[in-house]
């Protein structure tokens, strides 16, 4: 497995920041509207909020790289449809199945998406070395230490979660294909108008049409997840992932739920456990892990220099 950039792991990571940041206004957002309601108009949002970029950028591209995007615009709009019904279903299935289960539960189960993307991307060819196998134990073993408190149990709700989980690493699997092949803000903002007309459809088969009122009174954690959470997070996972293994950009997207529990502890000032700094300890070394060069490359990098 090549070495991923630092950069695009920064990336990826402060992807993670933003999302670990905003659990607080994604679940305050359906106080007075319901989900499906909610993923529409935050979608919408994210996608609107990434149209002036996109003009931004576009007025420094050259003549060629403009040419080339549009010959390669097939592939664009088919990666944003595909990337925006994966991100659809997934932001569904969790809002829907956060309501009838406990966060804690929900943290652990969406993220089993850090098992499930190697496995997915056996199917793709995607090799997974020992040490990347070793690092998803470790990182479940902390994020079973950092989010559960109860028994493993499944209720309806944390059946939601699960497909979930596995509509995030098809997601994954996604970006993987296609962010090495087209524009990634054009492609993010494609997905979020699609993932956004996916949640309108069920809003208006299941919760109706919105009230205006209740829309404007969650303005707030709207336009946050909207543009934060939305526009800038998953702009930044397409971008990170570029050249990335899926399994370690799952890795390192999974230290959201650290990052919401570090969050608490430092903004509300809530305590942590020793076992929920254990399980910390543990997602970091995993992230660590992932990240060292292998031994035969090693050898090889010893060689070269002597």
């Amino acid at each position: 497995m090549k070495q991923s950039s630092a950069k695009n792991l920064c990336l990826l990571f402060v992807a993670a920041l933003i999302w670990g940041t905003a659990f607080v206004a994604q679940s305050v957002g359906m106080d007075h509207i319901g989900p499906f309601t909610f993923n529409a108009v935050r979608s919408l949002v994210g996608g609107v909020a990434l149209i002036p970029v996109i003009l931004f950028f576009n007025r420094r591209k050259s003549p060629q790289r403009r040419q080339a995007e549009r010959a390669n615009r097939k592939t664009l709009l088919l990666g944003g449809v595909c990337c925006g019904l994966a991100l659809g279903v997934a932001s569904c299935l969790q809002q829907v199945g956060i309501q009838y289960t406990t966060v804690g539960k929900a943290g652990f189960i969406t993220a089993l998406y850090i098992v499930i993307v190697p496995i997915l991307g056996l199917f793709f060819h995607k090799k997974v070395g020992v040490k990347l196998w070793v690092s998803v134990v470790v990182a479940i073993l902390g994020l079973y230490l950092l989010c559960m408190s109860g028994s493993l149990r499944l209720s309806w709700g944390d059946f939601l979660v699960l497909l979930c989980a596995l509509c995030f690493s098809a997601h994954i699997m996604v970006i993987d294909y296609f962010s090495p092949r087209v524009d990634g803000v054009q492609m993010s903002c494609l997905q979020f108008f699609v993932a956004g007309i996916f949640s309108a459809v069920l809003m208006l088969a299941v919760e109706g049409v919105p009230d205006p009122h209740a829309v404007a009174i969650s303005w707030m954690p709207i336009l946050y997840t909207g543009v934060l959470s939305s526009g800038v997070g998953y702009t930044l996972q397409i971008i990170g992932q570029k050249g990335v293994n899926p399994t370690v950009a799952s890795l390192v997207l999974s230290l959201e739920s650290v990052i919401s529990v570090l969050a608490g502890w430092v903004i509300l000032n809530q305590s942590m456990s020793a076992r929920e700094v254990l399980g910390c300890v543990l997602m970091f070394g995993a992230i660590i892990l992932a990240q060292l060069p292998e031994r035969r490359k090693k050898a090889r990098l010893n060689e070269t220099n002597a």
